[in-house]
């Protein structure tokens, strides 16, 4: 019964990417840059969120051999600003939550193909069992990944009262900062949950830009405390195809309008 199961989802899977495939070619993909979401990098199969290294290391092969380029959340910022040029095919790493496996098993990965990523932590769970120590920030920091905000402790920002939304956004940018790490300037809404609060406290603390969690591209035409085309990356269960089909569907999504969490 597993295995017939097993084929029947394979099936699907290559119905939808023929089926995309066909969209796709009938004009010319938008324009615009990924931004990658993910969460844990290491070898348990416990969680959806979580990507095996080798898994991780053969989607960052994908991307450098598909000519990709990575870059940071303010090399996006300033070559909106007209600072700064932008490779052709640029995409964003971002990593939520800030899990220890971000600095053992994710990092080394990343350094050996020259590659960026932006981390967006959560300040109150530093130092705790599973996650990064202050230590560890400050020296991936120095390393080249760039250090956002994921807010205080966690909580999806449109279940808190205006004081308690203003509190998670700056007291989580004061206690990186007072920590040595350099200026934050982005912020990674929890559960993608946004409001006009949580837009006008970013703006007043001095944030560039935000990101959210729904899937397809960004330009510079797009609101920078919205940018909501981020593509999860969970755990793969047909390897580097489904990664190529994430990608996909980002671009696919964009063209339709669609919005999907």
């Amino acid at each position: 019964m597993k295995c017939k199961k097993s084929g029947i989802a394979l099936l699907v899977l290559v119905f939808v990417t023929a089926a995309l495939f066909a969209v796709y070619t009938v004009s010319v993909p938008p324009k615009g840059i990924q931004i990658l979401e993910y969460h844990m990098v290491n070898h348990t199969d416990k969680e959806i969120y979580n990507v095996d290294p080798e898994d991780f290391a053969a989607q960052m092969d994908y991307l450098k051999g598909a000519g990709y380029t990575t870059i940071s959340m303010l090399d996006f910022m300033k070559a909106k600003k007209g600072k700064m040029d932008l490779p052709a095919k640029s995409i964003i790493l971002s990593f939520d939550d800030g899990y220890i496996d971000n600095y053992t098993e994710l990092l080394p990965i990343l350094e050996k193909r020259g590659m960026k990523a932006t981390l967006f932590m959560v300040t109150n769970d530093i130092g705790l069992d599973g996650y990064l120590t202050w230590d560890m920030l400050r020296d991936m920091q120095g390393r080249g990944i760039e250090i956002g905000s994921h807010t205080a402790n966690h909580q999806p920002l449109t279940t808190l009262s205006d004081k308690e939304i203003g509190d998670e956004i700056r007291l989580s940018k004061l206690l990186l900062e007072w920590n040595g790490i350099r200026t934050v300037y982005f912020f990674s809404y929890p559960n993608g949950a946004v409001n006009s609060t949580a837009i006008k406290e970013l703006k007043e603390n001095d944030y560039l830009a935000a990101v959210t969690g729904d899937a397809g591209l960004n330009t510079f035409g797009t609101d920078p405390y919205l940018l909501q085309q981020r593509t999860n990356i969970a755990r793969p269960h047909f390897g580097l195809m489904e990664f190529k089909l994430r990608l996909f569907k980002a671009e696919i999504f964009t063209r339709l309008g669609i919005k999907q969490h």
